[in-house]
């Protein structure tokens, strides 16, 4: 005895409602709204002087001796020399100091570590420029360093130098948050298993925890190289000398004077300056949705 097979006829498409047609318009809206400060960034590095002057969106030609005459009115070479210098060492201070701690608050039987993680939170809200001065006078003050005394007077300190521009910044309290929040997702029977095979704690958490958190690692570097590489207000407290300034300290050359505002040039190092951090994230996209997907408010 044969069964015959019944297949119903296929469910065509259903129609666009209204509701997600105006999804779709206002995420459209927002979407062009958000890249036309960039194409204009773009665009205007193309540009002449008297381009700029009549306010057209499309240049007439594309002038590219734009970025060669940018870099050679500024030293760029120097700029990107130590952004990426305060990017890279900031952002290793950082997964050294934050993913001890978010592993500390998350695995270890530490008294008062919801109170410590409460914290965390509050600092969250706290901008940083209510911390600057406060800051700065730390800084200023690091005994036996910069000329200073014991007692950190005398001297300027960690000012104008790598230690000031990478150690101050480098400890966050979102990234201890984060690190908290995936560490707290790994199952406590892996430390326990370890524990009783004889591994250290500092094993535990480097050899078996921190490889199970790498979209946790990869967030909190495309975070953490993204501030550093666009640090502006730091920086131009702390130092005092072209030969440490980073690269958008460098760009302000182009404007020092209002009235003679360099935008082809300006905009054309804007662009060198946006470029590494665009490839950056096309690189990092996956593993940092991946890492933003599972950052919850875990117990």
């Amino acid at each position: 005895m044969t069964s015959a097979t019944v297949t119903g006829p296929i469910a065509a498409p259903s129609a666009l409602r209204p509701g997600r047609i105006l999804l779709y318009v206002v995420l459209s809206v927002g979407a062009l709204l958000m890249i036309t400060p960039f194409l204009w960034m773009v665009l205007t590095a193309f540009k002449s002087d008297l381009e700029i002057a009549k306010f057209s969106w499309l240049p007439g030609e594309l002038r590219w001796h734009n970025f060669v005459e940018a870099m050679r009115t500024a030293p760029f070479l120097r700029y990107f020399r130590n952004s990426l210098f305060i990017a890279v060492g900031e952002t290793a201070f950082t997964l050294a100091v934050c993913t001890t701690a978010g592993y500390a608050l998350a695995k270890l039987p530490i008294r008062g570590s919801k109170a410590l993680l409460n914290y965390f939170i509050l600092l969250l809200l706290v901008p940083f420029q209510i911390i600057l001065v406060p800051l700065f006078l730390i800084v200023k003050s690091i005994p036996l360093f910069g000329g200073n005394n014991i007692l950190g007077q005398g001297g300027i300190g960690w000012l104008n130098s790598w230690w000031g521009l990478i150690i101050p910044l480098g400890a966050a309290p979102l990234f201890t948050f984060l690190a908290r929040q995936f560490y707290v997702s790994v199952p406590n029977e892996l430390a326990q298993a370890a524990r009783v095979d004889g591994l250290g704690e500092f094993g535990i958490f480097w050899r078996i925890m921190t490889p199970l958190v790498k979209p946790a690692l990869i967030t909190i570097c495309v975070f953490q190289i993204e501030a550093a590489w666009n640090g502006f207000l730091w920086p131009l407290m702390i130092t005092t000398t072209d030969a440490m300034r980073p690269l958008q300290l460098g760009l302000a050359i182009f404007a020092q004077n209002p009235a003679e505002v360099q935008w082809p040039y300006l905009m054309a190092g804007t662009a060198l300056a946006t470029l590494p951090m665009i490839v950056m994230f096309v690189f990092a996209q996956k593993r940092f949705v991946e890492g933003m997907a599972n950052v919850g408010i875990k117990g």
